[in-house]
């Protein structure tokens, strides 16, 4: 709640200068992307900012944020100790899945609570495709970012005559939802990926 509340309060203070409010926002991103969009979309409701400001500015700061992950990860691969992992036997098996399912991956870790950071690194890492990364990345992008603001900018409207306090504590247990679900969906994933290697195992044997 403490995180959500510093987001609100570093975007609504620099309402009414078009820079500074597009740079809080993107900074926003770079923290919590997913709590940003929620209060820019709720704002932009009450038309505190312009809609096209805070679509390009929401826009604009997850995309930086996507290429500095894989940046990250490529920085990681020039060092000279780590550097030696990008082609290690060790770690062949993961790059080789990353690889056959490249486009999937980065596709889906947009969906995926915690899941972006670890796969967009390694992207970088292991010095995969950075245009293929990047397409994947603003298709994905496109299509969530809208969904959650256009969610949270129909949610503004509705609750526009709402309290402040019990508008922000609705919309905050919207964003823990969405964080579970998420979660739920990995476990079962991961569970239905040992399950597979299970079966695939006493085959071999």
């Amino acid at each position: 709640m403490q995180h959500f509340s510093f987001l609100y309060h570093l975007i609504s203070g620099a309402v009414g200068t078009v820079a500074p409010l597009s740079l809080a926002i993107i900074l926003g991103t770079f923290l919590l992307e997913d709590p940003t969009t929620i209060i820019v979309g709720v704002l932009a409701a009450d038309g505190i900012i312009p809609l096209p400001l805070a679509l390009a500015s929401l826009y604009a700061g997850i995309i930086l944020g996507d290429l500095g992950f894989y940046l990250l990860g490529w920085l990681a691969s020039t060092h000279p100790r780590l550097a030696r992992y990008v082609d290690h036997d060790f770690i062949a098996p993961f790059r080789a899945w990353l690889e056959t399912r490249y486009i999937l991956t980065i596709f889906t870790a947009r969906f995926i609570p915690g899941a972006r950071f670890p796969t967009y690194t390694s992207s970088g890492f292991f010095r995969s495709p950075l245009s293929t990364f990047i397409v994947v990345a603003i298709g994905a992008t496109s299509i969530w970012t809208t969904f959650l603001f256009t969610a949270s900018y129909w949610f503004g409207n509705v609750t526009a005559q709402w309290i402040g306090p019990l508008r922000w504590s609705i919309a905050l247990l919207f964003l823990l939802l969405l964080f579970f679900i998420g979660r739920h969906n990995i476990r079962a994933y991961r569970t239905k990926k040992e399950e597979l290697r299970t079966v695939d195992d006493t085959h071999t044997t």
